[in-house]
C-alpha cells in the first residue's frame, strides 16, 4: 500500500491512490508493490528492500547516500494477521520530502496523520513531519510500558494478597502472563535504542536543521531516556514478580513432597513388622501362638501410630 499526505493549512491531507506525487510531502509505503516502489525511486529515492532494511549493521541502518538520510529503526507492531512483532522501519528524508518504508504496522503510523497538528513542531516541512512521527511512536512505546505496568500490578495482587492453595496451574499461567510482559518491555528497549541512534545520527546532519527542530530533537532524547529507565524498572519488577511465583510453585511442590515422604516414613515400621512375619524360617514361635496375629496387627498399628506422634512432636506435620 501507498499513503500520501500534502500539507492542508495545519494539518495533513491524504492524496487519492491514483493522484501523482509530486506534491506529497509525505509517502508511507507499507508493504508496497513493485509498481509503488517505481512511483517512488522515479521522485529519486532508492527504496530500500526488506532484506536490506534487516541488516544490523548500523553502516546499513543510518547512511546518507546523494543527500538523502536513511534511517532504518526497529518498532514493535502486528502483522497482516494481528499478531504482535517486532520488525524495521525506515525513514528516508529528502529536503523536501519524507519516505516511510514497513512491513509490518506499527500503530503509530494509523494515528499520526489525524494528530499532525498536535504533536511535535507540526507538518510544514518533511523534517517536522518525521519529528512528529517520532514524537508520536514514543509516545506508543510509553504506552506500552504504561500497560506492562497495570499487568505486573495485577500480578503483584495475585501473588502478594491471594492464597494459591494447592492448585499452581493459575501460578503457571502468572509465570506465563509475566514472561510475555518481559518479551514486551524487550521490544520497547530495542525500539527506543534504535529510535536514539536515528535521532544522533540526524542531528548530525551535514545539512543544517532549523533551530527548532534540533531542540525538538534534544526533547525527544531526554523522553527516550526517562523510558529506558522505566524499561528498566519494570524489568526488575518482572523478575521479582517471576522469582516469588517460582518461589510460591516451589513452596507448594515441596510441601506436597514432604506429606509424600511423611506418609512413606509413618508405614515404614508397620512394613518392617509385616515383612519379619513374613519370613518363611521353620522355627517362629509366634506362628503358635494363638494371639499371635492379632498381636503382629497390634504392633503394626502401634509402630504407626507411634511414629505419627514422633512427627507431630517435632512439628514435622
Amino acid at each position: 500500500m501507498l499513503y500520501a499526505y500534502r500539507p492542508d493549512g495545519p494539518r495533513l491531507e491524504r492524496l487519492a491512490h491514483d493522484a501523482a506525487l509530486d506534491d506529497a510531502l509525505w509517502i508511507d509505503l507499507y508493504r508496497p508493490m513493485p509498481a509503488q516502489v517505481e512511483a517512488v525511486v522515479a521522485l529519486g529515492i532508492e527504496v530500500p528492500t526488506l532484506a536490506d532494511m534487516e541488516e544490523i549493521e548500523i553502516s546499513n541502518r543510518l547512511y546518507r547516500d546523494n543527500g538523502i538520510d536513511y534511517m532504518t529503526v526497529v518498532l514493535p507492531g502486528t502483522d497482516v494477521h494481528g499478531e504482535q512483532l517486532t520488525g524495521p522501519v525506515t525513514f528516508i528524508l529528502a529536503q523536501n520530502r519524507l519516505v516511510t518504508v514497513r512491513h509490518h504496522n506499527p500503530r503509530p503510523f494509523e494515528t499520526y496523520p489525524a494528530r499532525a497538528e498536535k504533536v511535535g513542531p507540526g507538518c510544514g516541512q518533511a523534517s517536522d513531519i518525521l519529528l512528529g512521527l517520532i514524537e508520536e511512536i514514543i509516545g506508543r512505546q510509553a504506552d506500552l510500558l504504561e500497560a506492562v505496568g497495570k499487568t505486573l500490578d495485577a500480578a503483584s495482587r495475585r501473588v502478594f494478597h491471594e492464597d494459591p492453595g494447592t492448585d499452581v496451574g493459575p501460578l503457571r499461567d502468572l509465570l506465563r502472563s509475566t514472561g510475555m510482559e518481559n518479551e514486551r518491555i524487550g521490544r520497547v528497549r530495542l525500539g527506543l535504542l534504535t529510535l536514539e541512534r536515528a535521532l544522533g545520527f540526524l542531528e548530525q546532519s551535514p545539512e543544517p536543521l532549523p533551530k527548532k527542530s534540533l531542540g525538538t530533537i534534544k526533547a525527544l532524547r531526554r523522553d527516550i531516556a526517562a523510558l529506558s529507565v522505566h524499561a528498566d524498572f519494570l524489568g526488575t519488577r518482572v523478575e521479582m514478580a517471576s522469582d516469588v511465583t517460582l518461589g510460591i510453585i516451589n513452596i507448594g511442590q515441596s510441601q506436597t513432597t514432604k506429606t509424600v515422604s511423611v506418609v512413606a516414613v509413618i508405614f515404614m515400621p508397620p512394613t518392617l513388622v509385616a515383612s519379619v512375619y513374613g519370613m518363611n524360617f521353620r522355627i517362629m514361635p509366634e506362628l503358635d501362638w494363638a494371639w499371635g496375629y492379632p498381636g503382629a496387627l497390634g504392633l503394626m498399628l502401634a509402630s504407626a501410630v507411634g511414629a505419627y506422634l514422633f512427627f507431630r512432636w517435632r512439628r514435622w506435620l
